[in-house]
């Protein structure tokens, strides 16, 4: 018969050994997004992110210039939706993958950024394997710019 001491310890057992084999799933990275309610590619831009393991909280704002400035995106890297999560801004379509290493990298930079809307990135290529051709930029709250990504 199995003792409760030893049941609790398999318990334990089996959920570190499953989050060591990645088995065991990991909670949703919240992220808030801004964009107007009539933009497709906003939209696409999202399902990308869901389907990458974030958990978007989307926010339709029909005063997108005016959220910018309230946030601090330097005109020179605005895109069409913008996007805050931890401490960072994430402004366009930036892949969900640069998103991630930008939050464990923890970069010295106000947030990413591919301005305008580059035919191939998430949300406006025609498809996951279609993606490439643009590079994300790390910005800094004077609108200074960096590469951070080539795709």
């Amino acid at each position: 018969m199995l003792s409760r001491r030893g049941f609790v310890a398999g318990v334990a057992g089996l959920f570190i050994t499953g989050r060591r084999t990645g088995w065991a799933a990991e909670a949703p990275t919240a992220i808030t997004v801004y964009k107007s309610r009539s933009c497709g590619c906003c939209a696409k831009w999202v399902d990308h992110l869901t389907s990458q393991g974030f958990k978007p909280l989307v926010h339709d704002e029909e005063e997108m210039d005016l959220l910018k400035d309230e946030l601090g995106v330097p005109k020179t890297v605005r895109s069409c939706h913008t996007a805050l999560v931890g401490k960072y801004l994430i402004e366009g379509h930036v892949p969900a993958a640069d998103i991630r290493k930008l939050l464990s990298d923890r970069p010295k930079a106000r947030g990413l950024a591919v301005p305008g809307m580059p035919a191939g990135t998430p949300g406006m290529a025609e498809s996951e394997s279609a993606i490439g051709g643009f590079e994300v930029l790390a910005f800094q709250s004077d609108g200074s710019t960096r590469s951070f990504a080539r795709h």
